[in-house]
Formats: structure tokens, C-alpha cells, sequence
């Protein structure tokens, strides 16, 4: 866990780490609800534990989550995120296939200049790619975000493959990605996207479920929607971010905002931009009217992420910009094509791109009847055709991959025929200035003479500005107004022989992106340039042809073909009507194709006729085709057409009006002969008419077809009415369902459910005739749901489900008595009351408590109905300290809430008078030397008390910290030593009294080894170990001894014995074996370290054996004590271990007494005996255990004994009364 940014410490405690993280992501804090919110950053979820976050505090949030990583093995990955809340959150981490507790591996930390939370994974391995979670928590709520880890092995990447891979680039598989693993920016990418890109996005982002993604998206979009309504009218013309030619990228939407001041604020993966309203800044704001255009220059690798557009906390926009790291191989080529003919311009790329900009004059240009706009299959190849070419698409074009450009002009050369004479009069030159303006103006909009190039010759010129001046100081006009007229008179008086070559030379050349040239050399002709020029025409074969074109005056010409004059024959008709000229073929056949031309004195246009065949379908392929195609829900449709070859064929599928295009779930293949379109993954809204249009210059010919997918119906139609509700009968009503799947519905199904209760329960199957059910099952006032499917071939559908119906009427419940108080604290007050005597006919379900508080006409409840009270009490605890209260309760039974209770008395929230009490507390405290020593003790009192603490009774030193909050007071030393131990009490007053708690705290350490060991052996088979005292023996009297032995046959170390107070043990040896002893200081702390013995061997120390026989040995002796008891001081409540050494043949009986009464018999005291070592323990010592312990060992020659005083902590010591010399020697 890291701590918050006030108050920065990376103390991490590993065994706590894996507890922490599963509070974080399953338990919710005692008493807290769970309310999800929606964060502002995609991918976050937002769990408030209040109802009501209190002002000035907010729940957790991240406003820069940590995006995915990929990183070599050996190297170090690091996350970063920026998280705020108040009280600051604190942030932790986890990973979903293992743990992060190690802390060699994972470090986390924070950054307090940046203000980002930083968890970094050292040496990453391949085990370490996973799914990593970020956890913010605080009082008030927890944010949760996902990243992902991605780890590469460089090691594969070697020369030897380096060939392979320049030999071919494989493109990148697309992961499919399942419901709960699709990435959080997909759905907010496809809310605002257009229909035609959602088949796009989906392949993208491995989205294959498209039955499932449409109920998904229409309740998304119903969410969205319903949030936009708090603060928009209305939201339209929503425009995806696109590069523009000039270098900005720019998205837009339409929205009209219910309040003008609410704030539009933009966001970049999550982190909100400051705009700016002009061009001064790197993201700016245009707005005119309800438009909103959004516009980012100075575009840069950078600028690539997810913009997001939010008025308040309503989101309208959503749009991915991406910036791939692409260069132009090819560029586009500069391109001069004649008026009708095609243009086509194509590049090539080094890296994959799916998708580029094409723009005219910075006009966008999308795929239409105008435009084709083609992408190779390994994406490196695009190419753009601009059909039918007129003076409209003249211009330049530009190609934008990413955010590279390039760009080249498009000059489409428009022919007027040049004429040998001049024009005679002003008026003349005036007609065709105007004829000119009105044909530039049809096609290119009012303002066109401005982009238009006029050609005056220069005397022509000199002369009238000449004139114009003498004009000028005449009458005196001023400098616009000889403009103006100057401008006029150049128009009429235009004398124009430059020819078209060099006009358009000229014009090239003064860098004009268009060029408007007129050749005329005699006005007389020029009246009758043709309007309407001949075209190249083709006619199918054995239908009329025709060719015309159009004078501007009524003129006679002449037709021919390849030089040859044409007149009129049984074949072919020539017409002259007035200006339009006619030639009329009654039945085209192959001999007729050819260039034709009409001439009018030196004026000539020339166009060709081809004659051919519409395209034809096969006879058997097309009565197959009519014939609907019949599939079930996620199979795939399939549809053939097979034709005649013909040249420049153009094959297009529709689907229900809309154009198909090869990519996603649908395959198109064109051939020759034949064409086949596939649909994978059929849904039901692919139910649509189906056409194969195709298209050559001669004509257009369409089949149709029919696809029909066959699915489970939909929900029944709504709603389902009550038509009748009795006491015990309920009937529902319903309507057919709007989409019966493609099958006829053949029953429906009706469960149902009783409000409060988790079953559903099937209560009928009625044919599909009955749109009616009678339930007859149901209990008088309790509440009911009903669903209802429908059912078809293919299965059951959705459910049709209805509100609460209850059955019968409404009968509520009599009040409860007026509550009482059972007793009152500042934080809760204890409720009681009686069942009301009228129950409204149904069982009482549970209660519902409101509350009052003084000076206040509101009655608030503290639970809701749904939820209500079971027991006849309650402890009301959203209350205020020191404010008073009054209550009041309502019954609940199956109707609904019932009339409420009289109210109690005002009732004060404040804790009785009480006397200190102390709770939970240890009187015992064992602290290593040097550590921090915390003395906590909690307690409860009214009022609060005086706190005072002692140490052995006497006031601490001033150098102690003690902390004082209400309920509980700490004693802090940060390093303790030995001297701080003693015992500690706690004073605490009041008015009420006074309370008293004793601690004791034993300060001590590991201790020191004990001092070197000797072995000896007085009895055959026995060794004697003793040792030196170890150096805190007299500084701790709980300090005791461990023995460990180790010998040749086993060869292993083992205890023989433990809580030793005494300096001397006698072991059991074996002959012919070797031995080692090790002897141990103990304590509360743990073990020193041991002190070895010599080598007890084959040969070592034995006694020696008598060789002389025979020999009469008498092992008998009195009783001896080689070891006496030690005197003990024990804690109260402690344990207490005795031990002495007892030598004596034959073996001597053990008494033990306490003040000369024998408690051999006595449970409380566990006494034994082995190989002389005579041991007592108690488990728990009191004050009745202080006194003269004495043990007396008896046998046949007599008798021994010795005694100790056990002094039980906090009494005086005990006097030894007996004066024999023993106890004083014993004593010194």
C-alpha cells in the first residue's frame, strides 16, 4: 500500500499485502453501500460507500490511469498514474495471475514532483505479462482501473531470421477479444461512430459477436442518450476526427444546450485539455451557432490518443486518433486530363495503412458514383479515380497517411474553337462576356470572374485608361469609382487572339490553380459556338442511336463520318431544327460505330459511336438467384450470378438499397464469368433484399433476390396489462411480438416471480392464438412479475416483462405502538415497540423507522421499505451527538407501508454518566531492547476522563510521549532499554470516578551464551554436564537453559533437556559411543548461542574399571541434594518452573510442601520425577502460590531435603523462619 501524497512512507508489510489488495477488491468497509459511478477516464469504475459524500470531500478517482507497456525480458517496466480525492486516497496494486509482495521484483513508489504513483517491475520476465489492477480507496469510495503487461523475447530476432524477415512483412494477427476482455475505449469509439464504420471498428478490436454488440450498443446508446438529456437538447452531424490539408486535425458535432453556461470540456486518454477559443493554442474551439468545431495544429506523434468531448459530466463525443508512423514511397503525380475523361491519381506507401484522405481544393472525397477510391490487399497501394472530369473537379488533390501529405494538381482542359476574324463591336464583346459569366457562374458559383484569367490586349488597354484619366479629371471622381468603371470597360471592349496552347502555358506558369481561356477571333462565330457539343454516344445493338448537338444561333452544318459527308437514307435520318442539329440511327449495328463530326463554317466537333450489348445474366443462374436464400442465425448466406464476359463490366451487390464493399463479415468475388457474394455470421436485421447490378457504358441490368435469416423472436409487444385482478386470480395481457424471427411463433411461455423472492416460476405454455393467461396461483396483496417469451422453431426469445402486479387490493397495516427508548449514546439509540393490532389481513413483513430531529418539520427514514426491519427493535445510528430526536415506525405487509406510530419522547443523543472502564487490555509486555514501545489502552467513560500514567508508582519521566484521544491513551517510547521495564498504571478520573490498570513490561534482549562446559562422570552410564552462568542470568529471572546432544550412533542433534534453571544436568551415556553437548541461554526473546562441551569419546573420562575379582561393591547411600531449588520472583498470572537434583540408591521418595503442607496430590501443581531430577511447574501463579517451598527425598538410610521462596510479583517477600545451617548456607 502507498500511502497518501501528505504524508509520503513506503513501509510495505509483505504478510499484510495479499490481505490488503482483497479488501480492496471484494469487501466494502462495515455499514457502506454500494453505488457505482461512471469516472470521466475510460476503463475506470467508481464505487461510492456513502450515500451522500459530504461537501469539501470527493470518492477516488484517476485523471491519468496507466496505459499498457510492452518490454523486452531483462528490462524494467513502469506504470505511472495520477490519482486525486480527498481525504487523499491510498493506492495499491495487484496482477491477476499471482502476487506482488516480493520486493526484490516489485517496487512502488510515489513521485512527489510530478504527482504520480509509480509502481516499477525489475528484471521483467516472461511470467511477469499479465493483467495488472490499480486500486485508489478512501472513507468514501474506491476507484479500480486495468492495464496489461506485455513481455517480447529479443533473443529470437537473430541474424539467421533477419533474412526471412525482409523477404515478406506478415501483418499483425488481430487478437479476438470475449465480452468481459474488451477494452473499455471500443464502446466508447463506437457510440459515436457512424453505422458505416462500426463493421470497421469491430475488426479492429476482434469484436465477432454481432448479435450480442447490437443489444449491447442499443442499451448503451439508451444510457448515453439519457445522460445527454440532462444538459442537451439535442446532439447531431456528430464528425470523427480527420486530418486536414492545411495540417489541423479536426472533429465537430452539432448540440443544443439546455443551459448556455454549462461547461464543454475536452479530454485526451482521460486528461482534460486546456483549450483555447482562437488559434493561439495547441487544442482550440471554434463555435458558430450549435456547431462546435474542435481543431488540434501543430500535429506530432504525440497528438495520437482517444479525444473525448463532455458537457458537465454528459459525454457527446468520442473519437480515436491515430497517427501511425507511415512515408509515402510513391507520391501522387501532377495530372491534365480533357473535360469527360478520368482522372487518376495513386501512391504508394512503405507501411500498411487500410485507410487515407483523399481531398479536392480541401474538400474531403469519399467512395460515391463520382469517385473510386481503391486499397491493394497488402494496404501499400491507394489509388484514387475521379470520374466524367468537368472544370469543377479541377484543382488540387491531396493524399494525407496519418498526418503526412502530398499533394498534386489536376488541370482539366475545357476546348473553344478558334475562329479567324474580330469582333466589330463593344456590343459583341459585351454578349460574350456575359455568355461566359453565365456558363463559369452555372458551374462554379457568382464569384468566379475572380478566378477566371481574361486575356486584353495591351493597346487596346493603354488607350482606354487613357481615356478614363482625362474621365477622371474632368469630372473629378474618386480612386474606387474609376476602379469600378475601368473594370466594367475592360470587360466590354475585349479583343482576345492569344490562342488556347499558350493561354494555358501562360497560365501554368503564374501558378493559377485554375485556368478559365477563351480563343476568339471573330464575334460573328462566336454566336454560334456550340452550346451543347456531340459526345461520344454508344448504342445498343439493333435499338436507335442518336447524336446531337446544340447552336447558339440557328446556323446550317454538316455531318460526317471518317471524312465522308453523311446525308440522310432509309438507315439514318439527319434533322435540322432551328439550333439543334440531329443525327438519327434506326437500328445500330456494327458498321455504324465510328468518329462522327458536325461542321458549321470552320467550326468542328467531333465524338465517336460504339455500338454493343447490354450485360446479360445466364438464363439458369438467374431463375436460381430469384429464389430467397433461407439460413439460421449465424450460418452463412451465399449468392451466385454467373454472366456474359464483356470489357469495362462493373459488377456492385446491394443490400436492401445500400451498396456491399468486400471486408469483415462479407466476401465479394468477381470474376470474368461469374460473381459470388458471401455473408458469414448472418444476424436477423441482415434480412434484406438482395441485388447484383452490371454495369458497362451501354447500359445498367439488376437482378433481385430475397434473404431471409431465421432467429428466435423477439419480446413479445408491451406492455402486459392487468385485465383482472381478483383476490386470487391475476390476468395478463400481451401482444404479438414485432418480429416473429422469420418463423411463426408457435406458443408462448409465462413465469413468474413474487416481488422479494430470487425464484422464477413456469406457470403456463399457451398456443400462439391465446395472447391471454388467468393466473390462478397467486396470494391475496402480495406483488407479482411476469415474463413472458415467445417461441418459434428456432427457439425461445426475449422476455417481455411487466411491472409489479399485486393481486387483489390494497390493504395496509394498522400503526405499531409509539416506540420507547431503551437506552441513548452519542453515536446510537436502542428502539423497541409492540406489532400493531390491525395487520391489514396479510403477515407483517417487517417495519420501517423514520426519525425527527428538533427544530425540523422532516421526517427521515432510516431504512427503506424494500428493505425493512424483521425484529421489534432497532439501533438508530445516523445521528448527530449532542442533538435530540424524536422516532416514529410504520409496518409493512404485502400491500405496501402502513399508517405510522404516535412518537416517542425527545431523546437526547449523548452517552449516561459512566465511571472509566478499561477494555481488552494485557498487564504483561515482553519489548526487545531498542525497539519503539506502544502502550495502548482503550477505555470508555462519560464524561472524559483525567488521564495520568506511573511507573513503579511514581510519575514518568517527561522524555515519554503519551497520546490522548477520546476513548483511548498511548505511551510511546521510540527506543526502549532495559532499564525502561517496571510496572506501568493508568490513572483514569472523573466525575463519575476513577479507574486504575496495571501493566508490566519486561524490556530484554536475545540473550548471551552461557560460559564453558565441563563433563563428569561419578556413576557408571551418567555424565554430569555443567557450566558457567550466562552474563544475564542475574539481569533476567525468567532467563533458563536449553541442553542439546549429539553422539556417534545417530549422529544427529536433539533436546535432552529444556527450561533448565539450574547451572548442571546428568545425561545417560552408552559405552563405545562418542558424545557432544551444546548448552543454550533462553529466554522470552529466543536462543543465544551455544556453548559446546568436550568430546565425551570411546576412551574419554570413564571410571575406572576394577580388574580384581571378586570385588563387593555397595551402591546404597542416604538421600543428597546435589542441585537445590532457586528462589523465583514470577509476574502474577505467569508460569512458574522448579527444579532440584536429588542423588540417593535405594531410590529415595520425593514430598514436595508448600509451608509444611504436602501438595504431592494437589492438580495445581505438576510434579515429576526422572533420573533424579526432581521438577514442579505451575501454569498460572496467584497470590496464594508465594511461600516456602520445600522437597524432601527419603530412603531406607535416610533422609534429605531443601527449600526456596517463591515470591509472586507486587508482595513482599517471604522470610525464611528456619535458622538450621543448611538454609543459611544455602542462603549465602
Amino acid at each position: 500500500m502507498i500511502s497518501p501524497p501528505v504524508k509520503i512512507s513506503l513501509e510495505i508489510q509483505k504478510q499484510d499485502s495479499k490481505k490488503e489488495v482483497a479488501q480492496y477488491e471484494d469487501e466494502l468497509p462495515p455499514g457502506a453501500v454500494e453505488i457505482k459511478r461512471r469516472s470521466r477516464v475510460p476503463g475506470v469504475m467508481i464505487t461510492q460507500f456513502v450515500e451522500e459524500v459530504p461537501k469539501g470531500f470527493t470518492t477516488p478517482d484517476f485523471t491519468r490511469k496507466p496505459f499498457g507497456v510492452t518490454v523486452p525480458q531483462g528490462k524494467s517496466a513502469l506504470f505511472r498514474a495520477v490519482v486525486t480525492g480527498e481525504p487523499a486516497p491510498n493506492v495499491t496494486w495487484s496482477r491477476n495471475k499471482g502476487d506482488t509482495a516480493d520486493p526484490e521484483k516489485f517496487k512502488a513508489r510515489y513521485d512527489d514532483k510530478m504527482g504520480e504513483y509509480i509502481f516499477e517491475i525489475l528484471s521483467v520476465a516472461a511470467d511477469h505479462a499479465d493483467t495488472y489492477r490499480f486500486f485508489a480507496a478512501n472513507p468514501y469510495g474506491r476507484a479500480v482501473c486495468t492495464t496489461t503487461l506485455n513481455v517480447t523475447d529479443d533473443s529470437k530476432n537473430g541474424p539467421e531470421d533477419f533474412r526471412k524477415l525482409l523477404k515478406k512483412t506478415k501483418k499483425p494477427k488481430k487478437v479476438v477479444q470475449t465480452e468481459g476482455k474488451i477494452d473499455p475505449a471500443f464502446w466508447e469509439i463506437i457510440l459515436s461512430a457512424p453505422k458505416k464504420d462500426h463493421e470497421r471498428i469491430c475488426h479492429e478490436y476482434g469484436v465477432t459477436d454481432f448479435r450480442w454488440l447490437l443489444k449491447k450498443l442499443k442499451t448503451m446508446k439508451a444510457e448515453r442518450e439519457k445522460e445527454q438529456a440532462k444538459y442537451v437538447e439535442k446532439v447531431e452531424n456528430v464528425k470523427q476526427i480527420e486530418v486536414r490539408t492545411d495540417g489541423r486535425a479536426e472533429f465537430e458535432v452539432d448540440m443544443q444546450l439546455k443551459d448556455p453556461n454549462s461547461q464543454v470540456f475536452l479530454f485526451k486518454d482521460g486528461i482534460m485539455l486546456d483549450y483555447g477559443t482562437g488559434n493561439d493554442k495547441k487544442h482550440n474551439l471554434e463555435k458558430k451557432g450549435n456547431k462546435y468545431l474542435f481543431s488540434i495544429k501543430d500535429l506530432g506523434p504525440d497528438d495520437a490518443g482517444l479525444y473525448q468531448v463532455d458537457v458537465e459530466d454528459a459525454n457527446v463525443l468520442s473519437t480515436n486518433f491515430k497517427v501511425p508512423e507511415v512515408e509515402f514511397a510513391s507520391a501522387i503525380q501532377d495530372c491534365k486530363a480533357k473535360e469527360g475523361e478520368t482522372a487518376t491519381f495513386e501512391c504508394v506507401l512503405f507501411t500498411p495503412v487500410d485507410k487515407i484522405m483523399w481531398y479536392r481544393n480541401d474538400i474531403a472525397m469519399e467512395d460515391e458514383a463520382k469517385y473510386d477510391i481503391t486499397v491493394s490487399e497488402d494496404n501499400l497501394t491507394h489509388k484514387l479515380v475521379i470520374k466524367d472530369l468537368d472544370l469543377a473537379d479541377q484543382g488540387t488533390i491531396t493524399a494525407i497517411a496519418g498526418i503526412v501529405p502530398c499533394r498534386a494538381s489536376l488541370i482539366v482542359i475545357v476546348f473553344f474553337y478558334s475562329l479567324n476574324q474580330r469582333i466589330q463591336t463593344d456590343a459583341e464583346a459585351k454578349e460574350v462576356v456575359m455568355m461566359m459569366r453565365q456558363r463559369d457562374s452555372q458551374q462554379r458559383g457568382p464569384d468566379s470572374r475572380r478566378r477566371r484569367m481574361i486575356w486584353r490586349p495591351r493597346e487596346g488597354l493603354r488607350q482606354r485608361e487613357t481615356q478614363l484619366q482625362q474621365q477622371q479629371q474632368e469630372l473629378g471622381p474618386g480612386p474606387e469609382q474609376m476602379d469600378q468603371e475601368m473594370d466594367q470597360e475592360m470587360d466590354q471592349e475585349m479583343d482576345l487572339e492569344m490562342d488556347l496552347e499558350m493561354g494555358l502555358e501562360m497560365g501554368l506558369e503564374m501558378g493559377l490553380a485554375l485556368v478559365w481561356t477563351v480563343t476568339v477571333q471573330e464575334m460573328a462565330k462566336i454566336r454560334v459556338t456550340g452550346q451543347a457539343m456531340l459526345s461520344d454516344t454508344y448504342a445498343i445493338r439493333g435499338k436507335p442511336a442518336e447524336m446531337a448537338c446544340t447552336l447558339s444561333s440557328e446556323v446550317d452544318g454538316a455531318w460526317s463520318k471518317g471524312g465522308e459527308k453523311l446525308i440522310s437514307t432509309d438507315g439514318m435520318t439527319i434533322i435540322n431544327a432551328a439550333a439543334s442539329h440531329k443525327l438519327i440511327i434506326k437500328s445500330a449495328e456494327d458498321g455504324h460505330a465510328g468518329q462522327y463530326a458536325f461542321e458549321v463554317e470552320e467550326i468542328k466537333t467531333e465524338a465517336s459511336l460504339f455500338v454493343g450489348d447490354l450485360p446479360e445474366f445466364d438464363a439458369d443462374s438467374l431463375q436460381k438467384f430469384s429464389k430467397p436464400v433461407i439460413v439460421k442465425a449465424g450460418q452463412t448466406a451465399s449468392f451466385k450470378m454467373q454472366f456474359t464476359p464483356q470489357d469495362n463490366l462493373e459488377v456492385r451487390w446491394f443490400k436492401g438499397g445500400a451498396a456491399l464493399n468486400d471486408g469483415g463479415g462479407v466476401k465479394i468475388q468477381k470474376e470474368p464469368n461469374h460473381s459470388r457474394l458471401v455473408m458469414k455470421d448472418c444476424i436477423r436485421s441482415d434480412t434484406a433484399k438482395i441485388k447484383i447490378q452490371l454495369k458497362t457504358p451501354f447500359g445498367v441490368v439488376e437482378a433481385n433476390s430475397q434473404l431471409i435469416v431465421l432467429d428466435k423472436p423477439g419480446p413479445p409487444e408491451g406492455p402486459a396489462e392487468n385485465i383482472d385482478s381478483k383476490s386470487s386470480i391475476i390476468e395478463l395481457q400481451w401482444k404479438p411480438p414485432k418480429d416473429d424471427g422469420g418463423s411463426a411463433v408457435t406458443n408462448y411461455i409465462i413465469e413468474r416471480q413474487q416481488v422479494g423472492q430470487p425464484m422464477w416460476k413456469k406457470v403456463a405454455d399457451v398456443s400462439a392464438d391465446r395472447l391471454t393467461f388467468r393466473d390462478r396461483g397467486v396470494t391475496h396483496g402480495r406483488k407479482y412479475v411476469y415474463r413472458i417469451y415467445a417461441e418459434n422453431p428456432e427457439g425461445i426469445g426475449e422476455p417481455l416483462v411487466s411491472e409489479n402486479i399485486i393481486a387483489g387490493t390494497l390493504v395496509f397495516p394498522g400503526p405499531p405502538s409509539a416506540p420507547k427508548v431503551e437506552s441513548a449514546f452519542k453515536n446510537c439509540i436502542n428502539l423497541t415497540w409492540d406489532p400493531p393490532a390491525n395487520d391489514g389481513g396479510t403477515k407483517i413483513i417487517g417495519y420501517q423507522v423514520e426519525k425527527r430531529k428538533k427544530d425540523t418539520n422532516q421526517w427521515i427514514a432510516l431504512n427503506p421499505a424494500n428493505e425493512p426491519i424483521e425484529a421489534l427493535k432497532y439501533a438508530a445510528k445516523d445521528i448527530s451527538a449532542g442533538s435530540e430526536y424524536e422516532f416514529r415506525v410504520s409496518a409493512i405487509n404485502e400491500s405496501g407501508v402502513g399508517e405510522p406510530s404516535p412518537p416517542c419522547e425527545m431523546v437526547c443523543a449523548r452517552n449516561p454518566k459512566m465511571k472509566p472502564q478499561f477494555k481488552h487490555t494485557e498487564d504483561f509486555m515482553v519489548i526487545r531492547a531498542g525497539n519503539s514501545l506502544r502502550i495502548k489502552i482503550n477505555y470508555e467513560a462519560e464524561p472524559q476522563p483525567d488521564i495520568t500514567w506511573l511507573k513503579n508508582d511514581e510519575p514518568i519521566s517527561p522524555w515519554i510521549n503519551i497520546i490522548n484521544v477520546e476513548g483511548s491513551s498511548t505511551l510511546v517510547i521510540p527506543s526502549s532499554k532495559r532499564s525502561d521495564s517496571g510496572f506501568y498504571t493508568i490513572v483514569a478520573k472523573n466525575s463519575s470516578g476513577s479507574t486504575t490498570f496495571d501493566i508490566e513490561v519486561r524490556v530484554t534482549d536475545e540473550p548471551k551464551q552461557p560460559g564453558p562446559v565441563a563433563l563428569e562422570q561419578l556413576v557408571h552410564g551418567k555424565v554430569i554436564i555443567t557450566w558457567e552462568p550466562s552474563p544475564d542470568q542475574e539481569l533476567d529471572d525468567r532467563l533458563h537453559y536449553m541442553v542439546a546432544e549429539h553422539e556417534s550412533n545417530t549422529r544427529i542433534w536433539h533436546t535432552i533437556a529444556d527450561r533448565l534453571f539450574c547451572n548442571t544436568f546428568t545425561a545417560n551415556v552408552h559405552s563405545g559411543r562418542e558424545y557432544h553437548f551444546r548448552v543454550y541461554a533462553k529466554n522470552d526473546m529466543g536462543l543465544s548461542d551455544p556453548s559446546p562441551s568436550p568430546t565425551w569419546g570411546v576412551n574419554s573420562n570413564k571410571v575406572a574399571a576394577t580388574t580384581n575379582f571378586p570385588v563387593s561393591v555397595s551402591l546404597e547411600r542416604p538421600p543428597s541434594i546435589m542441585v537445590p531449588l532457586k528462589v523465583h520472583t514470577p509476574p502474577k498470572g505467569y508460569q512458574c518452573f522448579m527444579t532440584c537434583a536429588v542423588r540417593g540408591c535405594p531410590k529415595p521418595y520425593i514430598f514436595w510442601y508448600l509451608n509444611g503442607i504436602c501438595i504431592n496430590r494437589n492438580k495445581n501443581y505438576y510434579i515429576t520425577n526422572a533420573h533424579g531430577i526432581c521438577s514442579m511447574y505451575i501454569l498460572r501463579v496467584s497470590s496464594s502460590d508465594s511461600g516456602e517451598y520445600k522437597v524432601v527425598a527419603i530412603n531406607s538410610y535416610g533422609t534429605a531435603e531443601c527449600s526456596t521462596i517463591v515470591n509472586v510479583t507486587g508482595l513482599r517477600p517471604l522470610l525464611l523462619l528456619d535458622n538450621r545451617p543448611e538454609v543459611e548456607r544455602w542462603k549465602d
